[in-house]
């Protein structure tokens, strides 16, 4: 669910091309395989739908919220923040630090912006190259981020699946300690109907209880706001009533599941805050990444649509 600025941008274009949405510069494409769009500030994906419609709208769509058109895997706010602020929705890249963290001891700084630098910077389109009847970009930021660490992003697209990932490279002299996430807006019918399956027996924070440890006890169902870092590496799978998206993880040993409820952000009305619910794939608290000299991680997720058997 996106809106429709957006959408008419992406109905307009054939094939790939660059375009200006929000203020922002955004990637397009609109081919056989299917639709992408591509936010340059942040290296954000802010839409993916296959084609054939492995990604029809879901239930309940025709009460969609007023600028919001219906369809996509991915869910972006109809009102995004202008410059030098960020959209929200979609899949922001969370770097060097997830949330408020901002650390490389016990100790946390929290003087740096929320989530990190990465969503905020601009990032450069290096490569756009044909991959598995699809496409795949390589984009990095424009300017240095970290004294230590360099990102590069990935995103491949393609009829059956969406792919992003956040690689880090440790070019420095020092340990440094990193966590992160990508940070993904699902789109649902209703999320306080949806099910999240996978997460059965697993710990978890609950960041509204003062980060108060528990054990999921069956599958998630989401009835209400949640805020929680699960502790697991396990696939995932999203069941909105409509479809069922499955949600691997690379590189990722915690799984934040995120939805505001009646706690709404500045730049989300309300109507359209329930059409998503954020599954994301983290480094946090749980299971941040040393990085030595010479280093890489790789952060990952991958998108695909569960068909019936």
């Amino acid at each position: 669910m996106i809106p429709d600025t957006l959408a008419a941008l992406i109905d307009s274009t054939e094939g790939q091309r660059r375009a200006e949405w929000a203020g922002r510069e955004v990637w397009l494409a609109n081919e056989a395989w299917g639709e992408l769009a591509v936010s340059l500030q942040g290296a954000q994906v802010l839409h993916f739908l296959p084609n054939p419609a492995a990604g029809a709208p879901p239930a309940g769509a025709t009460e969609a919220a007023e600028g919001m058109v219906p369809g996509g895997w991915l869910w972006v706010t109809p009102t995004p923040q202008p410059l030098p602020g960020t959209i929200r929705g979609g899949i922001p890249l969370c770097w060097p630090w997830f949330a408020d963290e901002n650390t490389a001891d016990e100790t946390p700084d929290r003087s740096g912006p929320m989530h990190g630098l990465a969503r905020q910077a601009e990032w450069r389109l290096e490569a756009v190259d044909e991959h598995e009847g699809g496409v795949e970009l390589h984009l990095s930021p424009r300017e240095r981020l970290h004294t230590q660490l360099v990102p590069r992003a990935v995103i491949q697209a393609n009829a059956n699946r969406l792919h992003v990932e956040l690689i880090t490279e440790h070019v420095g002299e020092t340990p440094e300690k990193i966590s992160g996430a990508l940070h993904s807006y699902l789109a649902v019918a209703n999320a306080f109907a949806c099910r999240l399956e996978g997460l059965a027996g697993a710990r978890y924070l609950d960041k509204l209880a003062g980060f108060a440890e528990q054990e999921q006890q069956g599958e998630l169902a989401v009835r209400g706001g949640l805020d929680r870092i699960y502790h697991t590496n396990a696939e995932l799978a999203l069941d909105d009533g409509a479809r069922r998206l499955r949600i691997a993880r690379q590189g990722s040993d915690s799984a934040v599941v995120w939805q505001p409820g009646e706690a709404l952000p500045d730049d989300t009305p309300a109507a359209a805050a329930r059409h998503f619910l954020c599954v994301e794939s983290a480094n946090t608290r749980l299971d941040p990444v040393w990085l030595v000299p010479g280093a890489q991680h790789l952060l990952g997720t991958t998108l695909s649509l569960e068909t019936p058997s």
